[in-house]
């Protein structure tokens, strides 16, 4: 048994009687106990040594500049980066944490990501799979031998949708820091062999792309908070850990064995990369007149499934009774999502005399465990489901929330995309109507 496992054990049986408190005049504070337990058979002194992080000499703002002069003088750099998410004020994680390996070269030209960057397997760091070169982000398929390209010719966002290199980010926030006239708050501890920084943004919705990004929508509570922790290792003064908070969602980022080009200048030539005889097809994800395929759903009969709830039981759609269902295919961690949630328990308890239905499948997370905290959390009064990725298919899920108004004869009547306060849930209502 370990001493702290023994500690735990004694004082559950016995209450501290006495404790002694040694302070080291150092970087360190050496926290030295002494405690002393009464038991049958004498008294049992333990000592316990913990090392606290001492009160920083080091001025904040003159660290985040030391940190940031560091990053300005990156020119390219390649790293393992295992990233992890978690619902809101809870640990369980959404998936299993993922590596990827990514080679970055700083473009201070291009003012929406500041850098190209490819990306690798963690397991395969020679075939490149994603890349974003200054003007178009791609996606290369080594087994047929063809490389997809989307040059964000009606890219609807303030941003691009690629990876923002993690020192690159965290040099922004750097410098929202020192400039910002934003309502902030900041913490900062010298921990002896690592610096802690906390970024808290008061009653705003900030994404750190290459400038910071305020969202402004329906979904986003009047109250919101942006927190961005980030930890410095002071061997050489640079970031190797981050954590994004917003009130849906919590991102965890973690940068392992980095090498740093700090004297040439790059350049990323993607076709470098991959074999000259690959095909190049070109996609316009968010061209004006590209039909939606969920659209194509409506009149046909709903796929059948069989999935399972947060307490493993299996449900089937053929089990569902109700004259009329309403399905919704979420994210635990999308926004939209999550603000839909008063508005479906509300509908539920409007319904619950008439021969309706509502369930909603979870097709982000695979972690039971959070999966339940999360139901629970949010006290939902009707199915939570776990998808599979053939289900997810079926019903050609690209984007969530994504509604489906089903009949008795379990054809889909109405496909709903997305989710809004004022317009989702009067039409939601009028299709249930319809049908019952």
């Amino acid at each position: 048994m370990a001493w702290w496992q023994t500690e735990s054990e004694l004082l559950r049986i016995c209450p501290t009687v006495h404790t002694q408190t040694v302070v080291c005049k150092s970087r360190e504070r050496l926290q030295i106990n002494f405690k002393r337990y009464k038991m049958k058979n004498g008294i049992i002194l333990i000592l316990v040594i913990s090392l606290f992080g001492c009160n920083s000499t080091i001025n904040q703002n003159d660290y985040l500049r030391k940190v940031s002069e560091n990053l300005d003088q990156i020119k390219s750099a390649s790293y393992f980066s295992t990233q992890v998410s978690s619902a809101p004020e809870d640990t369980a994680r959404f998936t299993e944490p993922y590596e990827l390996f990514y080679k970055i070269f700083i473009n201070p030209l291009d003012t929406l990501v500041g850098s190209s960057s490819m990306t690798f397997s963690a397991e395969d760091t020679t075939n490149m799979t994603d890349f974003y070169d200054g003007k178009v982000r791609g996606k290369v398929n080594w087994e047929e031998q063809y490389v997809k390209i989307d040059s964000f010719k009606h890219h609807p966002y303030p941003f691009r949708l690629v990876h923002y290199p993690f020192y690159t980010k965290i040099n922004e926030i750097i410098k929202y820091t020192l400039t910002t006239t934003d309502s902030i708050q900041t913490n900062f501890k010298d921990f002896g062999d690592s610096i802690y920084f906390c970024l808290r943004i008061i009653n705003k919705h900030v994404y750190f792309h290459i400038k910071p990004i305020d969202i402004k929508n329906e979904y986003i509570p009047e109250d919101e908070i942006s927190q961005f922790d980030v930890w410095f290792n002071k061997q050489d003064d640079m970031p190797y850990r981050m954590r994004s908070k917003w009130h849906h969602t919590t991102i965890f980022e973690a940068c392992s064995k980095p090498k740093f080009n700090l004297s040439k200048d790059t350049a990323l030539i993607v076709s470098n990369y991959f074999p000259s005889y690959f095909e190049v097809r070109y996609v316009d994800p968010y061209a004006p007149n590209q039909v939606e395929q969920k659209e194509e759903l409506e009149g046909k009969i709903a796929p059948d499934w069989i999935l399972k709830d947060t307490d493993f039981n299996e449900v089937s759609l053929s089990d569902l009774k109700s004259k009329v269902l309403l399905i919704q295919f979420t994210g635990v961690g999308c926004g939209p999502c999550h603000q839909s949630i008063p508005f479906l328990k509300k509908l539920v308890e409007e319904y619950k005399t008439k021969d309706f239905e509502f369930l909603s499948i979870e097709t982000w997370s695979n972690n039971m465990v959070g999966l339940k905290r999360y139901q629970q959390k949010n006290g939902f009064n009707f199915r939570f489901l776990k998808s599979t990725d053939e289900v997810t298919k079926s019903y050609v899920v690209s984007s969530v929330p994504v509604f489906f108004v089903i009949d008795e004869n379990r054809i889909i009547r109405k496909v709903i995309n997305g989710y809004s306060k004022e317009v989702s849930g009067k039409e939601i209502k009028e299709s249930i109507d319809k049908y019952l």
